[in-house]
């Protein structure tokens, strides 16, 4: 059996142009192997289509702008010059013409190309569209391979192409993001009491990772930190945030931007976790006049069990003393009781009591060497005193606020740093990254995580259908 599939192209008036075959296929009995179509035979009844509609898409742009559009003379032809175009179904090399200008109309230039004036980009946007969002959940490599497997696009399309077209991408987002101002806050106590009845508070949280550096003249491997974060409402959803903190210039105002692509309104009450760690204590203030700042619950409870493990590894020898491992496990127990209800003046002179404990431990008085898990529970403890000196007026009463269904725990960022830093920047690729290189990443990615990317792009691009670029869940992206 043997199929032939041609293309009829027509005019206006139903009048048939031309009839071009694009592809031919021959079938023998019937197997399971052949039926239907392969990919192989897809791939080139996509691209010999593509090659027939773009001819004729063409050449009618070219009669339409062959005229002045304001004399209605005919413009004179200058030459011929090819345009590379790469889209979904292969790379394109466009034989345009190049016009004089009219002298009717002055312009800077004597000569133009209308083809090149439309196409100013030299790549498709669903192509960029495909590559920016595979770019964002695999390595650049990985993206590169499974596109060429899909699509008839073999070798001409490599990951150094990919990584400049996501990074052209990231720094458009950037350019759109409004400039940084010291105080975010909009209006005033007037403004916000004419505002309708906010929503329940907007939790957000953020923390920190680490991302290898990359140095062309050392060697050795060294690494900067990555800011990620989530931000939750009361009914459920939520978005996912990350910035090079060194190398962004604006990173107050997009953890603002999120919060109100959010729907935050100046008289909600917005929370904000954090582990204490000033840098992101610092992007956090002057965003919401009804702003609650919170030590995170997590990063307290964390310390303590490490100190309480450490206890229980105190030795027989460090009793003479008097000090047991038992009376030390009770006294943390208490303390991390004292801080679930708030109550951080009582906890600072447990955790005296506690320094004072550790130093006897930790002492030589005794004609004996103090155990090693004697002075590492001491520089614990006063590490420990100095964390909850720091943080107290941001350590509210855990308890209560637990009982009464609030917020005291950022594990749920825990996840947000693994979708946005770990899963693309994980260490068993061996990659090194730049600040920038990783900072215009991370945007992208946030907006695909976010299922954002897709209504991104029809603003970018009006003439996208709605069901050409359809956002769809994210699934242990990697």
């Amino acid at each position: 059996m043997k199929i032939k599939i041609q293309v009829v192209v027509e005019s206006e008036h139903g009048e048939r142009q031309i009839v071009q075959e694009v592809t031919q296929i021959n079938r023998d009995c019937l197997q399971p192997e052949n039926l239907g179509l392969s990919l192989a035979e897809a791939k080139t009844l996509l691209k010999n289509t593509q090659q027939v509609l773009v001819k004729q898409q063409i050449a009618e742009y070219e009669k339409q702008h062959s005229s002045c559009q304001q004399c209605t003379k005919k413009l004179r032809h200058k030459d011929k010059r090819t345009i590379i175009y790469r889209t979904l179904f292969g790379k394109l090399k466009l034989k345009c013409n190049r016009l004089f200008h009219c002298t009717c109309n002055p312009q800077q230039t004597r000569s133009f190309n209308p083809i090149a004036k439309l196409l100013p980009e030299r790549t498709s946007p669903e192509l960029l569209y495909l590559e920016s969002k595979w770019a964002s959940l695999m390595s650049y490599g990985l993206s590169s391979k499974i596109l060429q497997e899909v699509l008839p696009i073999e070798g001409q399309i490599n990951a150094t192409s990919i990584r400049n077209n996501l990074q052209a991408l990231g720094k458009r987002l950037e350019s759109e993001l409004p400039e940084e101002k010291g105080i975010l806050i909009e209006g005033c106590q007037r403004d916000w009491d004419k505002l309708p009845r906010p929503d329940l508070p907007i939790v957000i949280g953020m923390d920190g990772g680490y991302v290898r550096f990359y140095d062309r003249k050392s060697s050795e491997s060294g690494h900067f930190q990555v800011l990620a974060g989530k931000s939750i409402k009361a009914d459920g959803t939520s978005k996912c945030f990350g910035m090079v903190y060194c190398y962004d210039t604006k990173p107050q105002r997009r953890v603002f931007e999120v919060l109100r692509s959010q729907g935050m309104q100046m008289n909600q009450q917005v929370t904000f976790l954090s582990d204490g760690e000033e840098s992101i204590r610092d992007l956090q203030y002057y965003l919401n006049p009804n702003a609650e700042h919170i030590l995170d619950w997590f990063h307290i409870t964390m310390r303590i069990t490490v100190m309480t493990q450490i206890a229980k590894g105190i030795t027989k020898e460090d009793l003479e003393t008097g000090i047991t491992s038992e009376f030390l496990q009770e006294k943390l127990n208490r303390l991390k009781w004292s801080l679930w209800h708030g109550n951080v003046f009582k906890a600072l002179g447990k955790i005296e009591d506690l320094i004072d404990s550790g130093s006897a431990l930790a002492s030589d008085d005794y004609d004996r060497q103090p155990s090693l898990e004697a002075q590492k529970l001491c520089s614990h403890l006063e590490e420990f005193e100095t964390y909850i000196s720091n943080n107290g007026e941001y350590i509210p009463n855990y308890g209560e606020r637990y009982h009464n269904g609030e917020v005291i725990s950022s594990s749920f960022v825990e996840s947000a740093v693994n979708q946005v830093i770990s899963k693309r920047f994980v260490k068993k690729q061996q990659m090194r990254w730049t600040p920038e290189g990783a900072h215009l990443l991370i945007q992208v990615r946030a907006q695909v995580l976010n299922q954002e990317w897709s209504s991104k792009f029809r603003q970018w691009y009006p003439g996208l259908t709605v069901n050409s670029i359809e956002e769809r869940p994210v699934l242990h992206a990697a």
